[in-house]
């Protein structure tokens, strides 16, 4: 479902809020393309949405709020435009981090970090570590993550475990397998989100999505707002979640 015409003044039950929102951060390329400036340009603006929507969110009670920042197929891109994505982590903390830091927004991530330039790492595992005992919103950056990727090392783990005796295959379910994911000690996603008109999931949480609300909206990612956001939560609101079951 797309929505073009964005509304105002959106009722929200506070009672309803989605726990965890996941975002596919989309249409920073094309937004830059419109305006004829260059994608890197795009990024630059959309680390602005971020910060926006992530004191918003807090605002609202959303326990957690990921952020499809680096896929691990995005090493096919420019060389370039890869690596400036790997400098934006530093253009965003130093613009935003203290902010964030008096709201109690808590800085996560999830992905092969160890991938990224040293600098990068070092940036983002300080923010974690500095944000650590926020209890506020968990931002949470999956950054060179591949949904894929992560099922595929959480069932290699399952087999170690195994073949060291550690569980048996009775007590190999799907809790468990998913306690032990990289979003293991997250809230359950209730809304995705994805930006920019398009329809695919792009490798991003295969297993954490299973029996989430999912929102096309055509705003590029630059654009998406407050009241975006807060459109988003009334259409999760409208609808009836039933888990594969029958409401009665």
């Amino acid at each position: 479902m797309f929505f073009k015409q964005k509304q105002k003044d959106y009722q929200l039950d506070q009672n309803n809020i989605p726990k965890h929102i996941a975002f596919i951060m989309d249409g920073n390329g094309r937004w830059a393309k419109k305006r004829k400036l260059p994608r890197t340009y795009g990024h630059h603006e959309g680390t602005k949405t971020i910060r926006t929507l992530a004191l918003e969110a807090n605002k609202l009670g959303v326990k957690a709020m990921s952020l499809y920042a680096f896929s691990t197929e995005n090493f096919k891109r420019d060389a370039k435009e890869v690596e400036y994505i790997f400098k934006l982590p530093k253009e965003f903390f130093n613009l935003y981090f203290d902010e964030l830091m008096k709201n109690n927004v808590q800085i996560r991530y999830i992905g092969h970090l160890e991938l990224a330039p040293k600098e990068t790492q070092m940036i983002i595992q300080d923010a974690v570590k500095k944000s650590s005992e926020n209890t506020g919103l968990i931002l949470c950056f999956a950054f060179i993550y591949g949904g894929r990727d992560e099922i595929l090392n959480t069932t290699k783990l399952m087999c170690e475990q195994y073949k060291a005796g550690v569980i048996t295959l009775d007590e190999l379910t799907e809790d468990y397998f998913e306690k032990h994911l990289m979003t293991g000690d997250l809230p359950p996603v209730d809304l995705m989100v994805r930006s920019s008109g398009e329809y695919r999931l792009s490798n991003f949480f295969l297993w954490q999505l299973a029996y989430a609300e999912f929102v096309f909206d055509e705003t590029l990612w630059p654009d998406y707002d407050e009241e975006c956001l807060h459109r988003a939560i009334a259409i999760y609101q409208g609808r009836e979640r039933r888990f594969g079951g029958v409401l009665k």
